[in-house]
């Protein structure tokens, strides 16, 4: 059933952007064996916009809609994604224009590569490793908006942590550092990972990298 927020907003310089509200997309991760993240990328039918270039599922914001709930219902409607199977971790505007009309990006984790179920805007649903989203001839407002999107990953020790098993429950996870970015932190990794370590609020402060290549992370950042 089409909303109320299908259609075009259009800018005092003539351009369009799809979605009267608004619009709004999932960037959904989930683990790989041996760290790393996947991610859920979108192969668009040929017939839409920028069609067969890879984006993230998504689409336009309804008038009753936050951009969470956007995010997730077009999930759902492009990749058969269940909201239950998921966890939100954050948000980012990546793209606006002289309307107001803003595109967000809503970023979540599952706890694995989920089976998806595509409709008639998707031609393919692809689980893609992190570092190989580039390789993909990606939609031009996906590519500009994907380098502060990308999250770092991180390997932590549960070594002398205060609540081990709280904390080994919650991983691997999307951090988001606000200005510092997105971290994908998990018990394992490779030679690209840098090290992280959960210590108190006062040793983390505001800087979450205060020793060179160490991540310090307080457990409410984790757990939250």
């Amino acid at each position: 059933m089409r909303g109320d927020g299908d259609g075009w907003a259009e800018s005092p310089d003539g351009s369009r952007q799809w979605g009267k509200y608004g619009a709004a997309g999932l960037l959904l991760r989930a683990p790989l064996a041996g760290g790393g993240a996947a991610v859920l990328l979108q192969h668009r039918a040929f017939w839409s916009h920028q069609g067969g270039t890879w984006a993230l599922p998504g689409g336009a914001r309804d008038s009753h809609e936050t951009t969470v709930h956007a995010a997730v219902r077009e999930a759902e409607e492009e990749a058969g994604i269940a909201a239950g199977s998921i966890r939100v971790r954050g948000t980012r505007v990546t793209a606006t224009a002289p309307s107001g009309w803003t595109y967000t990006t809503v970023i979540a984790d599952a706890a694995d590569r989920l089976r998806t179920v595509g409709n008639r805007e998707s031609a393919a649903l692809v689980w893609v490793p992190e570092d190989e989203v580039e390789s993909r001839r990606l939609h031009p407002g996906f590519a500009a908006a994907w380098p502060a999107l990308r999250a770092a990953p991180a390997r932590v020790s549960l070594d002398g942590v205060a609540d081990p098993e709280a904390v080994a429950a919650a991983l691997p996870r999307t951090l988001d550092l606000a200005g510092h970015g997105f971290v994908w932190l998990s018990e394992q990794g490779n030679g690209h990972s840098r090290p992280a370590r959960i210590g108190a609020a006062e040793t983390a402060a505001d800087e979450p990298d205060l020793a060179g290549n160490v991540l310090f992370l307080t457990l409410d950042q984790v757990l939250s």
